[in-house]
């Protein structure tokens, strides 16, 4: 016999979820979050603890040079010591003797003034190296070589090189040439307007070869399509540079900027070995304090607590500078 019977089945509506077959698992086990029992024995059977055992000689060398310097300046900071007696806590005094030196705000101004000249002379020079170097296909490689160069030389070195250029009698090399066009022997050291510049002409050539390949690596990445459709447009090479090159590089700019930012008011070789701080304290610098207080005052406690607020100092204006630039690097 036929059987009639008829199965109706409820119209679903629109809202209702669909009904999950009988043997799919509930929702919610899979995604379920381990324990941490479960985790470390994850990472157990995974081979964690070789690993481990494998870095900890790298990782205990790296924290006893690396870390323990830092956590041991913390402490000297609110402590007078020469490293050989017995120190003693003074809590928040060093700091107050470091605001209270007059000398401080000549320092911070000296090296504000060198890190603006640096920006304003050796920041846009790499940048313009690197796009004439990548316009020169055939040559790129010796003028790489030749931009990198001055990079070899020990920085000492290349101090002491320069310092005889400024020499400031006729044997000088620069004074020798404007021996050549009638002008006077110039001072370039001893004068204290031209004391700064021309330290910062001298750390520009010494420095701006490794920006130069940055940047130039940095450029041999940018897609040629775009320069293709800015040659086909009529684009000359200086459009080119502003409306293609820089906006490609605007990343690597931006944190090159503020390395050099960093860089800069951290100076200390240049003007130790060229003047000593001279003339008339205008080529003291921040870390030359540092210097002076630890080694010929001998009180590393007032050296430390320099050191601090200048760390602190460049945390928040690299802070301020990444809040300033990340929307401009993001677009």
């Amino acid at each position: 016999m036929r059987d009639n019977t008829v199965t109706v089945t409820a119209p679903r509506t629109a809202d209702a979820p669909p009904t999950p077959p009988r043997d799919a698992e509930p929702p919610g086990r899979g995604g379920r979050r381990r324990s941490p029992a479960a985790a470390l024995l994850s990472w157990v059977r995974g081979g964690g603890v070789g690993t481990l055992v494998m870095f900890l000689p790298l990782l205990l060398t790296f924290g006893y040079f690396a870390w323990w310097p830092i956590a041991k300046s913390l402490i000297l900071a609110f402590q007078r010591t020469d490293l050989i007696t017995e120190p003693t806590w003074v809590g928040l005094s060093n700091f107050e003797r470091v605001l209270a030196d007059p000398l401080l705000w000549t320092a911070l101004g000296n090296t504000a003034w060198f890190a603006v000249l640096a920006l304003v002379i050796g920041f846009p020079l790499p940048i313009l190296m690197a796009v004439v170097m990548a316009e020169l296909r055939r040559t790129r490689q010796i003028t790489s070589v030749l931009a990198y160069l001055p990079v070899i030389i020990p920085p000492v070195v290349s101090v002491l090189l320069w310092k005889q250029f400024y020499e400031p009698s006729d044997t000088g090399l620069f004074n020798s040439v404007l021996a050549r066009l009638g002008i006077e022997p110039v001072g370039w050291l001893q004068e204290p307007a031209l004391a700064i510049p021309s330290i910062v002409v001298q750390s520009t050539w010494a420095s701006a070869g490794t920006a130069t390949i940055i940047y130039l690596a940095a450029l041999m990445s940018i897609r040629t399509e775009l320069y293709d459709a800015a040659e086909v447009d009529g684009a000359s090479i200086l459009q080119r540079t502003w409306h293609v090159t820089l906006p490609q590089l605007r990343g690597v700019i931006l944190l090159m900027l503020l390395l050099q930012l960093i860089g800069t008011m951290q100076v200390f070789t240049e003007p130790f070995v060229m003047t000593g701080g001279g003339p008339e304290n205008r080529t003291v610098t921040l870390l030359m304090l540092v210097y002076n207080y630890a080694f010929l005052s001998g009180d590393f406690g007032k050296a430390t607590a320099l050191s601090l607020l200048l760390a602190v100092g460049l945390g928040l204006l690299s802070a301020v500078y990444l809040r300033l630039t990340r929307k401009w690097s993001e677009s």
